[in-house]
C-alpha cells in the first residue's frame, strides 16, 4: 500500500525511541534513510556481537543505512544535503548533542523550512532532569508505571521496553499529525516528546483512578478488578482468561469447570465479592485447571463462551491457527541469512495488510546509492 510513500525520513536515532519512531514511519511507506556513525552504527547493533543484534533488528526494518561522521566536514555536507530533500528528521539524543553533531534544528531548518524535527529526550528538553541519561526502566519509574508491574515478592524489573517502545509510538503519531498539517498549511513544526511524557500518558488510568478516588493502584489492582486470571494446566501449559463485569462470562466458566456450587457461596456469588476474594477463587479453581490439557481446557471454554486464551510463549503465538490466518508473522529474504522473520505492522488498508518489507540493513549499506540519488535527483 505505501501510504506515505512520497515521504521521506532522516533518522538519527540509536538504541530504540528514534529508531521505533522512523520504523513505523517505514511501514507506512516512508523513505526511512537512517544516519549512523561508520564502523560502529547504531550501538544496538552490537548488543550480542557483531552489528546485526536482534535487538537492533527489532526496530530497523524498512529503512535504508548510510554511514556518516557529521564531525567531519564532507559528511556533513552529505548530511544537510538529506536533509534538503527531507520531509521528517527524527533524532533521540540528550538535549544538546545533535547541535554538536550539525543536527540542531536551527540549522537543519536553515535548510529546510518546512521540516518535521522530532527530537525525542528522556526526561524533556528543560527542566531540572533533561540532561539526566535515561533508559526504559528510568521512564517506567519515573512515570509511575514501573510499580504497576514488580511483582509483590521478590520485586525486580521485569518485562519488555515498554517505555522505549511506547515513546516510539507517540513520536509517530505526532510526525503525522504535523505531516497532516502541513499539507495545508505548509508549515514545518518542533516536535518534543519525552519518555517521561509519554509514558506519564500512558500511565493514564492510573492518574485517574488517583485523582477520582484517591486510589494509588498496584500491579494486581486491575486484574482483580477485571477478575484476570492464568492457570497452569495438566501439560504443563498455560491459560488465561478474563471475566469482566458481564455475568454470563463467570456462570459460563463454572460450566465449564463444572463448578456451579460456587454460585452458593456468599464470597463468590456476586461480582463485586468475588473481587474480594480473588486470592480465594484462586486457591479454587489451580487444582482443577491442572487436571486437564490446555487443549481441553479451551474447547469448554469456547463451549461456554468465556473470553479465554492459551497463554503463548513466543515460540507458540504466531502458529495459533488465527495468527495464521492474519499472517502476522511475515518472511522476506535477508541481508544476513537467507531469509528474516518478522511480525508484519498491525494494520491493512480497504483490506489489504501491508506485506512487502525491506530487511534490517547493514551498517552502510545504501550509502553509495543514496549519494547517487543525491547527485541526480531521484531514487534508484
Amino acid at each position: 500500500m505505501k501510504i506515505l510513500k512520497n515521504i521521506r525520513v532522516v533518522e538519527m536515532g540509536t538504541y530504540i525511541t528514534g529508531p521505533a519512531a522512523a520504523m513505523h514511519l517505514g511501514d507506512l511507506g516512508a523513505d526511512v534513510i537512517k544516519v549512523e556513525l561508520p564502523g560502529t552504527g547504531d550501538p544496538f547493533r552490537a548488543f550480542k556481537g557483531g552489528l546485526y543484534s536482534p535487538h537492533y533488528q527489532t526496530y530497523n526494518r524498512n529503512k535504508r543505512s548510510i554511514a556518516l561522521d557529521t564531525k567531519k566536514p564532507e559528511d556533513l555536507e552529505t548530511f544537510h544535503q538529506l536533509v534538503a530533500r527531507a520531509d521528517v528528521f527524527i533524532q533521540n539524543f540528550r538535549p544538546g548533542v545533535a547541535d554538536k553533531l550539525g543536527a540542531s534544528e536551527a540549522a537543519l531548518r536553515a535548510i529546510k523550512p518546512d521540516l518535521i524535527y522530532c527530537a525525542i529526550s528522556g526526561f524533556g528538553p528543560s527542566g531540572p532532569a533533561m540532561k539526566r541519561p535515561t533508559f526504559d526502566s528510568v521512564a517506567q519509574a519515573a512515570a509511575g508505571y514501573m510499580r504497576l508491574l514488580t511483582p509483590p515478592d521478590n520485586p525486580r524489573v521485569i518485562g519488555p521496553a515498554i517505555a522505549d517502545a511506547v515513546t516510539g509510538q507517540y513520536a509517530a503519531m505526532a510526525v503525522l499529525a504535523a505531516l497532516t498539517e502541513r499539507a495545508s498549511s505548509g508549515k514545518g513544526r518542533r516536535i518534543d516528546i519525552s519518555m517521561l511524557e509519554a509514558m506519564c500518558h500512558f500511565n493514564l488510568d492510573s492518574f485517574t483512578h488517583y485523582f477520582s478516588e484517591g486510589e494509588i493502584m498496584g500491579p494486581l489492582s486491575r486484574p482483580v478488578v477485571s477478575q484476570s486470571y492464568t492457570f497452569e494446566c495438566a501439560d504443563g501449559t498455560w491459560i488465561a482468561f478474563h471475566l469482566s463485569s458481564p455475568v454470563k462470562f463467570w456462570e459460563g466458566l463454572l460450566e465449564a469447570t463444572g463448578m456451579q456450587a460456587l454460585n452458593e457461596d456468599p464470597r463468590f456469588n456476586e461480582r463485586l465479592e468475588r473481587i474480594k476474594h480473588q486470592e480465594e477463587l484462586i486457591a479454587i479453581f489451580a487444582p482443577v485447571f491442572a487436571k486437564k490439557t490446555r487443549a481441553e481446557w479451551c474447547d469448554a471454554l469456547e463451549a461456554a463462551g468465556v473470553p479465554y486464551s492459551p497463554a503463548y510463549d513466543s515460540n507458540e503465538a504466531l502458529e495459533d491457527p488465527q495468527a495464521k490466518h492474519l499472517g502476522i508473522k511475515l518472511t522476506v529474504p535477508g541481508v544476513v541469512a537467507e531469509t528474516f522473520t518478522t511480525v508484519r505492522a498491525p494494520y491493512s488498508f480497504d483490506g489489504e495488510a501491508e506485506r512487502d518489507v525491506l530487511p534490517p540493513p547493514l551498517l552502510d549499506a545504501h550509502g553509495d546509492q543514496i549519494r547517487q540519488e543525491l547527485k541526480t535527483g531521484r531514487r534508484s
